[in-house]
């Protein structure tokens, strides 16, 4: 997430924290939508290969999910959820420069991931946006809400005429390199730019 992507410095995800618990079936399938559309794409991946993905007997995904458009809708849910989770834990952090620099850390110790399959928001919402059945907007709410989080951290850090300016600028890197670090598969254009931010976000403070 995103994270808001960046949704894409999931906590979880990293070594050094505990897995979750396994959840229930629909929670299952909704992470495992978001983790294979994110992998394959919406073309390729079919309702068998969430299942499969999911550890659920394809018969079973019916009665959660009857198409895989559900599916993606209950993976954008995710994609959200995920973001809360994030900032939520972002938020307990004590100043806003904090936050932001760790923000940046999060993607960055995502580039392995980011090189082999982009962005997970903004790939999947380069693929939304051919589509005309309303969910490129269900996701563009999901990454206007990192947006927006971002924007505060900069009012805090005192930038109150350009605050909004300033985290376009900072989502606009992160989605701008991670499309680089993908084309050229090249993790550490991931982690140059993070560097960057963080002195960029230091000169601010």
């Amino acid at each position: 997430m995103t994270y808001s992507d960046a949704v894409e410095a999931v906590p979880e995800s990293r070594p050094d924290r505990p897995k979750a618990k396994r959840g229930g079936k629909r929670e299952r399938l909704a992470a495992a939508a978001a983790r294979v559309l994110h992998e394959q794409g919406m073309e390729k991946t079919t309702i068998a290969d969430i299942a499969r993905a999911a550890d659920v007997p394809l018969g079973n995904v019916y009665y959660y999910f009857k198409t895989k458009d559900q599916l993606v809708e209950a993976a954008i849910d995710s994609h959200a959820q995920h973001l809360a989770g994030l900032i939520d834990a972002l938020d307990a952090l004590p100043t806003p420069q904090d936050r932001l620099k760790a923000l940046v850390s999060g993607w960055v110790d995502q580039r392995e991931l980011t090189a082999r399959y982009g962005c997970p928001t903004g790939s999947l919402a380069s693929e939304l946006d051919k589509r005309d059945d309303g969910l490129d907007q269900s996701l563009a709410t999901v990454m206007r809400v990192l947006l927006d989080w971002a924007e505060q951290q900069f009012l805090a850090l005192g930038r109150t005429e350009d605050a909004r300016e300033l985290a376009v600028a900072l989502i606009a890197s992160y989605q701008g390199v991670s499309l680089l670090t993908n084309t050229f598969r090249d993790p550490e254009m991931m982690a140059s730019e993070g560097r960057r931010l963080e002195r960029w976000i230091d000169s601010l403070a």
